[in-house]
């Protein structure tokens, strides 16, 4: 582990809150330390209040800051008197801990202290570093990992056998560290969970945390258990977009609510799902208790989801029996799976708490081999997961920010989603928490939006080869499909029937009609499969009811594609999957109204440009962005018992009224 500490940076960072905030960063910034907002530091700072006293005030990270973007308003200033007192008490709840924390902050508008507060104030040193480092997690899970740790540290750590965060914690820290600490000193390992660096500088304190953690990573190397089998590059998953979509499906319903499933394409994760003995030593536990808010205590292996939630719910019968208070159960589904022709597969709410819970269990992995590489991974027993994935205080964190947003957990699949209706789709369905697979010819998709929900594949929709290809991509992205918007389709320069060549009029007809039908087709086991029913959007046209001269392929393609609809609702409605079409006129901002074609119509009509953009009843005009905001709505409850419908988007048309 290479130590990121540079005299030069140091220097642009004034006083010792600004070096709390230099040395924090620079453990956030490797994830085999911190990940995800794992860890915390703290320093000691003698200021005056007020009234001109002098007191000591603790600067502890604070709850919801990550260590590697931390500011100075990150950290919770607290009475350091005040947390000593508190360490004196023979009990302290959660709930009374939690209060006496709020109530000692300086700051009022400072994030909420570390649970971990007081154990930082009872250290005698100035500046405490946390991590989870990988390397000494990986050792102190193992049969002989306490023995294995004073073989790396000697006295140089005091160890500290694994109680749960909170009081307790503190309170043992309080008198094993009295009762073992010398001069030599440099820091302390909580056993399954931690290690801590202390000194009286930042970088003291953050030049320990480097070395420590890299006398574990070198133990693990001597003893041939750093490096792992490489993973083999020769897994392949093709057609298997249906079982995917069944999978998520059945997790989704045992959530409750819809979620996402990410096949996260990991060789490691392939190559860990394949190995013989992958329930054995991945069915011990979480490589840190509190990961289990995140990946739950073990993950599936295969896809018998019916088990899983038995199994889930026995685990918990069996230790809810043995708590302190009573315990409602949480939903029995996994968020970590491993399957042999999956790979790695993570469930969540959305890409980021995806993104989370793939990062932990890649971690996992590696730990877990190298742990079976010192004698075998050992995790805690399920008693103790279980009060943390219970504690109040940790499912409190997952209460936050809980107000959910109507697609969320769900997928749509948009066409023609580089510009115009499409592209005010893919914005429209992302301010809902949808997922969205975007397709579209222009090379341009890929990289119009950087949303972690959004996936922009470059798509000739009239490739049935290529639609079948990328369809199959989003769905092992995202888990499986849930709505549908088709919008992709061509309005050429207007041409009198006998002036219109066959071979236009086929083109015409390939876009706007044959590649639809296609997508339908591919699409409908997909949509049977959606948690909440499948539903469509047909991007359609005034010209359907209303058309035009010069515009014969366009309406009668349009005119053809209500017509599918019609039908499909027919045929689908038994499937709870509801189709319904828009009819937008005149919407200027989209790419098949070039100038040219904008002219062209204007003249149709004896109209001037800007006369003809609000030619309608309200004399308005009509954008993309309108057209959007229906099709979304449209999947939503307010019309939930709304199929074949078709409805205008158009100011008002006196032809089509």
């Amino acid at each position: 582990m290479k130590n990121l500490w540079s005299d030069a940076d140091s220097t642009l960072f004034d006083g010792d809150l600004a070096l709390r905030v230099y040395t924090s960063r620079l453990l956030g910034k490797d994830p085999t330390l911190v990940l995800h907002g794992g860890g915390n530091t703290s320093v000691k700072i003698t200021e005056s209040n007020i009234v001109g006293n002098q007191e000591e005030i603790l600067y502890v990270k604070g709850s919801g800051w990550d260590l590697e973007f931390i500011e100075k308003a990150g950290f919770s200033p607290v009475r350091m008197n005040h947390m000593l007192s508190l360490a004196k008490l023979d009990t302290l709840s959660d709930p009374q801990m939690v209060n006496e924390l709020k109530t000692q902050l300086t700051n009022a508008t400072s994030p909420s202290p570390s649970v971990e507060t007081i154990l930082h104030a009872i250290l005698p040193f100035k500046y405490v570093d946390h991590t989870h480092s990988d390397a000494v997690v990986t050792v102190t899970n193992t049969l002989e990992g306490e023995d294995r740790i004073r073989e790396i540290y000697g006295e140089r750590v005091v160890i500290i056998p694994y109680v749960m965060p909170g009081f307790d914690l503190a309170k043992d820290v309080a008198r094993i560290f009295s009762e073992q600490s010398t001069d030599k000193t440099e820091g302390m390992v909580l056993m399954n969970h931690g290690i801590f660096s202390f000194g009286d500088s930042a970088k003291e304190s953050y030049d320990r945390m480097i070395s420590l953690v890299n006398e574990a990573e070198n133990y693990l190397i001597n003893k041939n258990a750093w490096d792992i089998e490489k993973p083999e590059a020769n897994f392949e998953q093709k057609n298997i977009s249906n079982q995917v979509a069944e999978l998520r499906q059945k997790i989704s319903l045992a959530i409750g609510k819809p979620v996402l499933m990410h096949l996260t394409n990991s060789l490691l994760g392939f190559n860990f799902c394949n190995k013989a003995d992958v329930k054995r030593i991945a069915s011990k536990g979480p490589l840190t208790p509190d990961h289990v808010i995140r990946t739950k205590r073990i993950p599936m292996i295969g896809r018998d989801i019916n088990k899983y939630n038995e199994e889930y719910a026995s685990y918990f019968n069996k230790n809810e029996i043995n708590a302190k208070a009573r315990k409602t159960m949480l939903d029995p589904a996994p968020r970590v799976i491993l399957d042999k022709e999956f790979g790695l597969c993570a469930v969540g709410k959305n890409m980021s708490e995806i993104g989370i819970i793939s990062d932990i269990y890649e971690h996992t992995m590696e730990s877990i081999l190298r742990a079976e590489k010192l004698g075998g991974f050992e995790a805690l027993p399920a008693k103790d997961i279980f009060d943390l994935e219970y504690w109040d205080l940790e499912q409190a964190k997952l209460l936050k920010n809980q107000n959910s947003l109507a697609f969320e957990g769900e997928v749509v699949l948009i066409t023609g989603a580089a510009s115009g209706i499409g592209k005010a789709c893919v914005e429209s369905f992302l301010l809902r928490g949808s997922a969205v697979i975007a397709l579209d010819l222009d090379p341009s998709i890929e990289t119009i939006n950087n949303h972690k929900n959004y996936l922009g594949l470059i798509c000739d929709v009239t490739n049935e080869d290529a639609l079948e290809e990328f369809i199959e991509k989003g769905i092992q992205y995202f888990g499986g499909l849930d709505m549908v918007v088709l919008n992709a389709g061509m309005f050429p320069k207007g041409k009198k029937v006998s002036e219109l060549p066959s071979q236009e009029w086929r083109n015409i007809f390939s876009v706007n009609l044959d590649a639809n039908l296609n997508i339908l087709r591919m699409v409908f086991p997909l949509l049977q499969a959606a948690p909440n029913n499948g539903r469509v959007v047909i991007i359609g046209s005034k010209n359907v009811s209303a058309p035009g001269p010069g515009a014969a392929a366009y309406s009668a393609s349009k005119a053809a594609l209500n017509q599918l609809m019609r039908v499909l609702s027919m045929e689908w409605g038994e499937h709870g999957i509801r189709l319904n079409t828009i009819h937008p006129n005149a919407v200027f901002d989209t790419g098949i109204w070039t100038d040219e074609v904008l002219k062209s119509r204007a003249k149709q009509y004896n109209l001037s440009v800007d006369e003809y953009k609000t030619n309608n009843l309200l004399g308005v005009e009509v954008f993309s962005k309108d057209v959007s905001e229906l099709a979304a709505e449209m999947c939503g409850v307010l019309f939930s018992k709304t199929t074949a419908s078709q409805i205008p988007v158009d100011g008002g048309n006196e032809r089509v009224i």
